[in-house]
């Protein structure tokens, strides 16, 4: 194996530092492991030919899914962006409004806001968290909006603000407390996306929790997966009811009749991937360590390595660590794709975080604060191998 112990290059210094903490390569950024009860569960449930959205093994993920979260409620759908399409309807977002959602994240949370056909309104990221800065969107706030009958109205626009969606981005809870702040001065409902942070906490308390709804993803990438598949969570119980029924096409139970008392959604989960599910929350504890365990290691050898950081997990936060992430120094970020070239062409696989969804065709003109720290996170974040298996190989 080529090594580079004497190379003065940062690109060769990274790869190095990976190499020693994964072992050889091929290395993906992040997959799968299989290593419990899933073939077990999945059998079962193909013996019992209950494949579909009903069976045992939804409503056994849901109830899994409460006790680790310690949500009240858990509404088992077939992806992330099902689930925060839903928690949008469910909190009043209707056409023309306005949702407040980071410039810095997966398209499916902008994605979302448009199948409520309203308009995603990009806000600015922090260094310390990724997430959204909730003391710059309180600032921003005053000077762009108005209260009128208890509604946050953006003055520009005369549409209304109508809800924010704080993304946990990589794993990495957000200042929770700072947006539960503005959304209750302003009148902006909370919604997490919560797609990355399953086994995140803030303060003691899971992420997906604090505001009306949180919203989990189990795309084959995550901490855990169900192959496809996401949850709605929530404490109230009259909105878990309702998002269970038109999550399973607005059907009245009846014994025979297809009756239906309003436009569903057939965004159930089916039970095979509740099965896969059940017997990855199983192993969720362990999977968390090892990537608690693979930060330290990480950290060990980048520490070595001038004008480049790991990401930490942010003060009064537990994080997941669901993707490691090394930050270059502004004299740095000329070796940005040097870095990401040299590691992916060694088979180590890396990326830069999303483009900016203000930067996207579908996004290009919809309404943005200022986003300068999050350009700055764009132009020098590279997430590196972060799978739960990684480094088992050696």
């Amino acid at each position: 194996m080529k090594t580079y112990q004497t190379s003065d290059k940062l690109e060769d210094q990274v790869l190095e530092a990976i190499v020693k903490v994964v072992g050889p390569s091929p290395v993906k950024l992040h997959e799968p492991t299989f290593d419990g009860n899933e073939w077990n569960y999945v059998k079962e449930c193909l013996d019992s030919t209950y494949v579909s959205s009903v069976g045992k093994f939804v409503d056994k993920f849901e109830s899994d899914l409460v006790d680790f979260t310690g949500a009240k409620y858990a509404i088992s759908v077939v992806s992330g962006t099902a689930a925060l399409h839903i928690a949008l309807k469910l909190s009043g977002v209707v056409e023309n409004d306005e949702v407040l959602v980071p410039a810095l994240t997966f398209v499916a949370t902008a994605n979302a806001v448009t199948y409520c056909n309203a308009v995603p309104h990009f806000v600015d990221s922090e260094e310390n968290t990724l997430g959204m800065d909730a003391e710059k969107l309180r600032e921003y706030l005053k000077n762009i909006t108005k209260q009128k009958n208890g509604l946050c109205i953006n003055i520009s626009t005369g549409r209304v603000i109508r809800a924010m969606v704080p993304m946990h981005t990589f794993g990495h809870p957000v200042n929770i407390d700072g947006l539960i702040a503005v959304s209750k001065d302003f009148n902006i409902e909370l919604i997490e996306d919560a797609a990355e942070s399953l086994g995140s906490y803030y303060q003691g308390k899971h992420t997906g929790t604090f505001g009306q709804f949180g919203t989990l993803s189990f795309n084959g990438n995550k901490i855990i997966t169900t192959g496809g598949g996401g949850a709605i969570l929530t404490n109230n119980e009259s909105l878990a009811r309702r998002a269970k029924h038109i999550t399973t096409v607005a059907k009245v139970p009846h014994s025979w009749e297809f009756s239906h008392d309003e436009i569903g959604y057939n965004y159930r989960m089916p039970n095979i991937n509740a099965a896969l599910g059940c017997a990855q929350l199983e192993q969720i504890s362990s999977k968390i360590k090892f990537k608690r365990d693979l930060f330290k290691k990480y950290k060990s050898e980048f520490s070595k390595i001038a004008g480049i950081k790991l990401f930490e997990e942010p003060e009064q936060s537990e994080s997941n660590y669901w993707l490691q992430s090394i930050i270059l120094d502004k004299n740095k970020l000329d070796q940005r794709d040097l870095i990401l070239k040299s590691t992916n062409d060694a088979g180590y696989m890396t990326r830069p975080a999303w483009n900016l969804l203000c930067d996207l065709t579908p996004f290009s003109k919809s309404p943005r604060m200022d986003l300068t720290t999050s350009k700055s996170i764009f132009l020098s974040l590279i997430n590196i191998p972060s799978g739960s298996n990684i480094g088992l190989r050696k």
